[in-house]
This record gives C-alpha cells, structure tokens and sequence, in this order.
C-alpha cells in the first residue's frame, strides 16, 4: 500500500451503523469530489441502505440513481451544486489531488500520435459552457483523452444546447469519473 495514496474503506463497511458519517463523507470525496451538498444526499442514502455494498460501482450506482432523479424531478439547484464542484477543465488551481492527476493526465499525447495541441484555451471554452448554461460546469471524463478531443466534446455539447441532457451526461461522467477512482484506489491498496 502507498502510504501518500489516499484509501477507501471496504464498501460494505459504510452501512454498518457504528460508522461515523464523516468516515463515509471522507469516501465521498475521494470518489467525487468535495461537496456538502453531495454529502447531504449521499450520507442517507449509504446509512438507509436495506444491505450493505458489495461494491463500491454498487454504491456510486445508488448515487447516480439518486442524482438523475433530481434531475428527472427537477431539482435543479441542488444538482447544479453538487455537478460544480468539480473543478474547471484546465484550471491552474485544483484542491483535489485525485483531480489535479487526472487533469494532468489529458492529453499525454495527441490523436493519432501526433503531437498535443497545447493551445487550446480550456478558460475560454470554460467561459463559452457556463455562458450556455449557467450554473452548470463542464464534466467530463477525461481518461486520458488528448485535449483537442476534449475540447470538441465540449463545443459538441454546447452546440447541442440542451440543458437537460447536458445534465444527465454530467452525472455520468462524473459516475464513471467515480467508479475508475474506486478502481485505482482499490488497486493501489
């Protein structure tokens, strides 16, 4: 185990009602992101849960669920904080560890083995997205994409323009940007 690598507990353990909820919340974040407002909603969700989680892709599942029924009812306000605290595409200054490798990861080379287009300015198509729907940041699931890519994903959802569907891929971006956490945390214990 690497001792600088941040741990997860095993998933099943979660449930279990001696658990203190800062212990689940601290799982939370390493899987998502900081976000209080994802705590709130995630913490019961775990707690209440009728059998403990065999997975933690089981656990990210339940979220995921939870989170499109939001969407699904409405409740915008409340996803819209929990999908911003993910950081900024390109942002100088990213609090999360697990974000600032992940980001630094994009683009270790370009498609088709061509050189990375390192010009492309993620501030201003930041700027162009949340103009396009306000209160939403762009997520993605970068996966070591090259940045160009990236970047036409994000003009694409733009042009698409449709706010309800920009927040479902949202949610699952950020679930699948979970569940590979969970996988390299679990490898790497």
């Amino acid at each position: 185990m690497n001792p600088s690598q941040p741990a997860l507990p095993p998933p099943s353990t979660l449930t279990d009602p001696s658990v203190t909820p800062s212990t689940i919340t601290d799982a939370l974040d390493l899987l998502f992101e900081p976000s209080p407002t994802l705590h709130a909603l995630a913490v019961p969700i775990i707690k209440d849960a009728s059998a403990p989680f065999d997975t933690y892709a089981d656990l990210i599942a339940a979220v995921e669920a939870r989170l499109k029924a939001l969407a699904a009812a409405g409740q915008t306000e409340q996803l819209d904080s929990i999908l911003g605290s993910h950081p900024r595409l390109g942002e100088k200054k990213v609090d999360s560890a697990l974000s600032r490798k992940e980001q630094a990861a994009m683009g270790q080379g370009g498609q088709d083995g061509q050189p990375q287009d390192n010009s492309i300015d993620f501030a201003a198509l930041n700027a162009m997205y949340e103009q396009k729907f306000p209160g939403l940041r762009f997520v993605t699931f970068v996966n070591a994409r090259p940045r160009d890519v990236i970047a036409v994903e994000l003009r694409e959802r733009v042009q698409r323009g449709d706010i309800v569907a920009e927040r479902i891929a949202a949610i699952e971006a950020m679930c699948a940007i979970a569940n590979d956490r969970a996988r390299k945390l679990a490898s790497s214990s």
